[in-house]
C-alpha cells in the first residue's frame, strides 16, 4: 500500500533539492509547480483566464504567460495572490488527483507530493482534494536570512523584491512548527542527503 507525503517550505528553502534527493531514494514526486507550467503553456485555457483577471500584458505575442509581469502584480496584493489562487489551485488539484491515483495504481510505496503553498492554500480554504489525502508533511526549513541570500543569489533579486516575495508566504518558521517531519536544509549538501535519507528509511519503515 503506498503511503503518501506532503512536501513543502518557502522561497529559497531548497525543496527542488530535498524532492529530488527522495525521488533518487526511490519516491515518486508529483511536482505542483510542474503542474502548474504545464496548464500555463501558451494557448492554454488557463493562460486565457489568467489574462482575463490580471490583463492582457501578463501574456505574451507568442501566447505565453509572462510570469515576471504576473509576479509583479500577485507579490504586490494579497487580493491579487486569491484572485490567483482561485483560478489556479482548483484545477491543479484535480490533476494532482489523477496523477496520485496513477501512482496508487502502479503500486509506488512512497508518493510525495511537492506542494510549495500548501500550508498558503489551506489558509485560503482552497486546499486540494490531493493534499488532503497526505499522511504526513515535510516541511524544508531554513532561516528567513538565508531564504533571503539564496533567492537574491539565485534569481539576482533586489532585496526589497526578494523580501516582498518572501512576506508573501506564511513565515517559514511557521511552517516548521506545524510539520510532521522537518529537513533542516541550512547546513552541507552532505548534511541534507543525511536527513532525507533517514527520512525515507523511517517513512517506508512505518507504512
Amino acid at each position: 500500500m503506498s503511503k503518501v507525503v506532503a512536501l513543502t517550505g518557502g522561497i529559497g528553502s531548497g525543496k527542488s533539492t530535498v524532492a529530488q534527493m527522495l525521488e533518487e531514494l526511490g519516491a515518486k514526486v508529483i511536482d505542483a509547480d510542474a503542474i502548474v507550467h504545464e496548464l500555463q503553456g501558451p494557448g492554454m485555457p488557463m493562460v486565457k483566464e489568467l489574462a482575463q483577471a490580471f490583463g492582457p500584458e501578463i501574456v505574451g505575442s507568442d501566447g505565453a504567460l509572462l510570469r515576471e509581469e504576473l509576479g509583479k502584480i500577485v507579490f504586490a496584493s494579497e487580493a491579487a495572490r486569491e484572485r490567483l489562487n482561485a483560478i489556479v489551485h482548483p484545477k491543479v488539484g484535480a490533476e494532482f488527483a489523477r496523477r496520485l491515483v496513477a501512482a496508487k495504481t502502479a503500486g509506488i510505496p512512497l508518493i510525495v507530493l511537492d506542494i510549495p503553498l500548501l500550508f498558503e492554500g489551506r489558509k485560503a480554504g482552497t486546499r486540494s482534494a490531493a493534499s488532503m489525502q497526505t499522511e504526513a508533511v515535510i516541511v524544508v526549513w531554513v532561516p528567513r536570512a538565508t531564504q533571503l541570500e539564496r533567492q537574491m543569489a539565485r534569481d539576482e533579486r533586489e532585496r526589497k523584491d526578494a523580501r516582498a516575495r518572501i512576506d508573501s508566504q506564511i513565515p517559514i518558521d511557521d511552517k516548521r512548527d506545524q510539520a510532521d517531519h522537518v529537513i533542516d536544509n541550512s547546513g552541507s549538501l552532505d548534511d541534507t542527503r543525511q536527513q532525507v535519507t533517514a527520512l525515507y528509511s523511517d517513512l517506508l519503515g512505518s507504512n
